[in-house]
């Protein structure tokens, strides 16, 4: 089966990309050298949809070395890199991805990727599942298994686990410790900021900000506003959350109160309309709006749209709703994921941690797949640990070890 993909000549710019990357994955890189020795994958065929940029190529190749035949593609129209993908496809990857497909061509290409019948998923927002649980569910009986990247995707596993519908194993990678605290946390913190600042060229300082979710992802988007200093307000639905980020020393309001206020607002809840109609109808003049949940449904882009007497382009990732009272209200990447459709994704030191407890997820479905049920499964805290062993020593940190009397008096009856 051939790949699809926009230019076969753009590979050297994505060979570049993929060995800057290699460069500063330590820990995949160890597990890349271990496993290009062993090929535990050896006659498993892999499909990874995600974010198809340099860092999740080189989780691919990783995944290639240790045996699998694998098979990419993108987990949103925005967000692959076209010349990534060519580079893969010359190191032996099969590829069906382009940047800005259309949603036919989007759904088609995840629809060749698992023509290629695989054994083990990789998924990032519940689409791969979705489509093996409906138009695609006669393979479903040959997946072994698969794991999870996003808070939304898991959301969506656990959905179908509860209606007793899940037709195979799956890891929910993003649960994992090594996962959420530093990708959510300080991934997405500074990747959206990275995103929304290329994108406008303009100051964060003394702005208000608006962060829609404080989940780990939310309070990484705080932090780092907190830190080029906005005045941040967090918008909630969960009291215990709420209560967090007032703690954390944020103002805590509904929406339709800091729909007034905010200068920025950036979502991250993985729920549809935070921002609608009503809240656009009271926002001042020149307010910026950017997603950095997983779909692009969390602004209602039909609500501002029909609010709209005029719409246009003014700068590459940024279209102006030009309203009727002569305010203007401004989009970003169409609401899709900012920090990867205006952005280069997560910084490459945060998902060699992620992609690393990725490919441990992998090995960990390919080994033990016999002895799971169709259930949402967390990562085995040894798996953490041993990342994060990795990573510091990675880093030159050198950390305590219990002692024996020290570990007889913590499991003493």
């Amino acid at each position: 089966m051939e790949s699809i993909i926009r230019d076969i000549k753009l590979a050297p710019g994505g060979h570049d990309k993929i060995d800057w990357v290699k460069e500063h994955m330590p820990v995949l890189n160890v597990l890349n050298e271990e496993l290009s020795r062993t090929k535990p994958l050896a006659g498993k065929k892999v499909v990874v949809t995600m974010h198809l940029e340099a860092k999740t190529a080189y989780l691919g190749l990783v995944l290639k070395n240790a045996g699998a035949e694998v098979a990419m593609t993108g987990s949103n129209p925005l967000s692959t890199q076209d010349d990534v993908a060519a580079a893969l496809v010359e190191r032996g990857v099969k590829v069906f991805a382009w940047y800005n497909s259309t949603q036919e061509e989007y759904d088609h290409f995840l629809h060749k990727a698992l023509d290629t019948r695989p054994d083990i998923i990789i998924d990032d927002g519940g689409d791969l599942v979705a489509l093996l649980h409906g138009e695609r569910s006669d393979l479903a009986a040959n997946i072994l298994g698969g794991c999870e990247e996003t808070t939304t995707g898991v959301l969506r596993l656990r959905a179908l686990e509860a209606a007793g519908k899940l037709k195979f194993p799956m890891v929910a990678v993003n649960d994992a410790y090594c996962k959420y605290l530093f990708d959510n946390r300080y991934g997405t913190g500074q990747s959206t900021w990275d995103g929304i600042m290329r994108t406008t060229n303009l100051t964060v300082v003394g702005k208000t900000v608006v962060i829609a979710g404080y989940g780990w992802c939310g309070k990484g988007v705080a932090m780092r506003a907190k830190g080029l200093g906005a005045n941040v307000i967090v918008t909630e639905v969960d009291p215990i959350k709420a209560i967090e980020a007032a703690f954390d020393g944020f103002r805590v309001m509904p929406m339709a109160e800091a729909a007034r206020y905010g200068d920025i607002f950036v979502t991250l809840t993985g729920c549809i309309d935070v921002i609608r109609r009503e809240h656009f109808a009271v926002m001042k003049n020149g307010a910026i709006l950017a997603n950095a949940g997983h779909f692009d449904v969390e602004i209602n882009k039909n609500d501002l749209a029909a609010l709209a007497v005029s719409r246009r382009v003014v700068r590459k990732n940024i279209e102006e709703f030009a309203l009727a009272d002569g305010r203007k209200l401004y989009l970003l990447a169409e609401g899709r994921l900012v920090n990867l459709a205006a952005g280069d994704g997560h910084p490459t030191e945060v998902m060699d941690l992620s992609f690393a407890m990725q490919a441990l997820a992998v090995l960990y479905i390919a080994e033990n797949h016999g002895n799971l049920a169709n259930k949402v499964y967390n990562m085995p805290y040894e798996l953490d640990r041993r990342v994060a062993t990795l990573k510091l020593k990675a880093m030159g940190i050198a950390i305590d070890e219990l002692s024996e009397a020290q570990i007889r008096y913590l499991h003493q009856a």
